[in-house]
């Protein structure tokens, strides 16, 4: 039984490398400014505070500070490291919703740039900018309307009257 590929599937998860890069590290960073805040926090408030504990078959006394800052470190440090591989993942595929259409977009107006009036653009569902696309598509009909118009004019008259419903 095969499967029939989706007509507009992802292929690339990289469309604007430049933009989808720094949107994930500034999430990232974010993650470990928060992580870093955690540890600061429960030091700080952990500092006026004793804790005994039992180290090696010796009885140890410390700031509750002092006794928490390793395990603190190594547990928000792989807490760290797996949030941030699950938030990568996500910005990866938040970002290309955003990236594709804009890459997209791109391309048509290059090619309406170009005189090409033939094409609409279409995106995936899901994606975001999708009412950019229906506007789109709804102006490049206009044109193309205004363009069927002029050809039809008879005569130079009438050219410059439909010439001159175009704000410049």
């Amino acid at each position: 039984m095969s499967r029939k590929p989706r007509k507009y599937q992802r292929s690339n998860y990289y469309i604007d490398k430049s933009f989808q890069t720094k949107f994930i590290l500034k999430f990232c960073s974010l993650l470990a400014f928060g992580s870093a805040l955690t540890v600061a926090l429960i030091y700080w408030l952990a500092r006026h505070s004793t804790t005994v504990g039992i180290a090696n078959g010796r009885v140890a006394v410390h700031t509750t500070a002092e006794y928490l800052l390793p395990l603190l470190l190594q547990t928000v440090f792989i807490e760290l490291v797996i949030v941030s591989l699950a938030a990568i993942a996500m910005m990866l595929l938040v970002s290309h919703k955003i990236a594709g259409p804009l890459h997209r977009l791109k391309i048509m107006l290059g090619l309406l740039g170009e005189g090409d009036f033939s094409s609409s653009m279409r995106l995936r569902e899901g994606d975001q900018l999708k009412q950019v696309a229906v506007t789109y598509n709804e102006t490049v009909e206009k044109i193309n309307g205004r363009i069927k118009t002029l050809k039809n004019a008879s005569s130079m008259d009438e050219v410059k009257k439909i010439l001159n419903t175009f704000k410049t």
